[in-house]
């Protein structure tokens, strides 16, 4: 910097105008009288000529001794300034005085050393509300008022690249990245301009997302919204689940209900007039009972499940000798109703290192019973099992087979799930199932790490085909 624009060059220049206005005034004004009044007038004239001198030295000399004193610091702290103005707010300066420009650096380190305080505590904070936005599970999204992004965490960042790839209709520049993506773009708007709290949820991509919507609000107006949104699809799920559930067995324990009532009351009323009238409503009321006893089993069961209480015993199983008791038990039945019972041969391979005897006996019956049920006089049931190779390793494959009326392929999707019925239209018998058996046979296979298919056409039969693992720990938290 030139030093006629500095302070000090500034006070310079000032005083050296002021000596030079002198010397000329008396240039002008006294010379004449000193030719006139002293003999010797050259010395005079040299003692002002050297007094002049001497003035503009000594000023020079002044102008740098403030150069040193006032325009060295100030410059010190305008540096230090510009350090602080870029980030570095350690930078201090040196205390060189007592004065007052000492005083102002002294002021200027105790405001570098606040600001140094209040920007760590202003770090600290800002690491704390990354850390809290980044471990919440929750999608957390800041927009200003225009609706671009100001901040989001990970699962909110996620989630707005996730919706943005669906290609909504983005007329007005929405549904891009670092903007309001369309779902939210009408609840975004409304607390824009109401200035209100919201709290809605959206359906999106078969997902359910409960949102909540708080104005930023400030001096001016309202400067933005904070979105914090929560995926709640499993928890509608369940919700519906469990409403259909109680409709469910309602309706499943109503109709049991009505007929034992209304078949007691006609024999109270003698309405049978023969012995075999009475004993055909007897029947019905027996068979109503173990249809409301298999329902209430069922029940018992799938709340078991439900609550994470199914107990499993897990141990080596022999698959002949399981095979072998399921087929003795239905076979009784099956010859009184006409049906072939067919049992593969024994294998001394198939074995299973970690089984659930009982459980898996409970798989096998809810699914002969099923068959024996939907399987006409005179065709066939096959029960087998055998051993295949998969990626997964040894896997153990029982097929129950039959030909009877078979499954709708609409249907086919939807029998596993709880009090799914796929023949709705047929009348209910007494021996009707509940629509939960296949339902546990599932759940019970996959507490084996097993899976299970099923394939089946209207007309030509039905089949039902387990592969469960033959080693390896299958053994699950019960």
């Amino acid at each position: 910097m030139a030093i006629w624009r500095t302070v000090v060059g500034k006070i310079w220049l000032t005083i050296m105008g002021l000596v030079a206005v002198v010397i000329c005034t008396i240039g002008l004004f006294l010379l004449q009288y000193i030719d006139i009044t002293f003999e010797n007038s050259v010395k005079v004239k040299h003692l002002f000529t050297v007094a002049g001198a001497v003035g503009f030295l000594l000023t020079t000399f002044f102008a740098f001794f403030l150069l040193t004193k006032i325009t060295q610091p100030l410059r010190e702290m305008k540096e230090a300034a510009d350090q602080i103005a870029q980030g570095d707010y350690t930078v201090r300066v040196a205390i060189r005085s007592l004065d007052e420009i000492g005083d102002l650096a002294n002021t200027f380190n105790q405001m570098a050393s606040e600001i140094d305080s209040l920007i760590r505590i202003l770090e600290h904070e800002r690491d704390h509300l990354s850390s809290v936005l980044r471990s919440m599970t929750d999608a957390v999204i800041s927009f200003d008022a225009e609706g671009g992004v100001i901040l989001t965490n990970p699962q909110g960042q996620n989630l707005l690249e996730e919706w943005n790839d669906v290609g909504w209709d983005d007329e007005d520049g929405h549904g891009k990245v670092g903007r309001v993506p369309e779902p939210l773009l009408e609840s975004f708007r409304s607390v824009i301009a109401h200035g209100k709290e919201m709290t809605t949820k959206l359906n999106v991509k078969n997902e359910v997302w409960s949102v909540a919507l708080t104005p930023l609000a400030s001096t001016s107006g309202i400067r933005g919204v904070v979105a914090v949104m929560r995926d709640v699809t499993e928890e509608h799920r369940v919700d519906k689940l469990r409403n259909d559930f109680v409709a469910n067995v309602s309706h499943e324990i109503r109709t049991p209900l009505s007929m034992v009532q209304g078949y007691s009351e006609a024999l109270l009323d003698d309405i049978a007039a023969s012995p075999e009238e009475r004993r055909e409503l007897v029947q019905v009321i027996y068979d109503e009972s173990l249809r409301m006893g298999r329902l209430v089993k069922d029940l018992l069961d799938l709340a078991r499940m439900e609550a994470g209480h199914l107990e499993m015993n897990y141990e080596r199983l022999d698959m002949n000798a399981l095979l072998g008791r399921v087929y003795r038990k239905f076979a009784a039945m099956a010859k009184e109703k006409g049906i072939l019972l067919v049992k593969s041969e024994d294998d001394e391979t198939l074995v299973l290192e970690s089984a659930d005897r009982d459980r898996l006996e409970q798989v096998l019956t809810n699914l002969l019973d099923n068959a024996i049920r939907h399987t006409p006089p005179g065709a066939r049931i096959l029960l087998g099992a055998k051993k295949i190779a998969s990626q997964d390793g040894e896997q153990l494959e029982i097929t129950v087979q039959d030909e009877g009326e078979g499954i709708p392929p609409e249907d086919l999707p939807y029998i596993f799930e709880r009090f799914y019925k796929a023949d709705k239209a047929r009348k209910r018998e007494s021996s009707g199932g509940t629509g939960l058996g296949l339902f546990i046979v599932k759940t019970l296979v996959e507490a084996h790490r097993g899976k299970i298919r099923v394939q089946s056409k209207p007309g030509s039969g039905t089949t039902f085909t387990i592969t469960l693992p033959v080693s390896g720990d299958t053994r699950r938290q019960g």
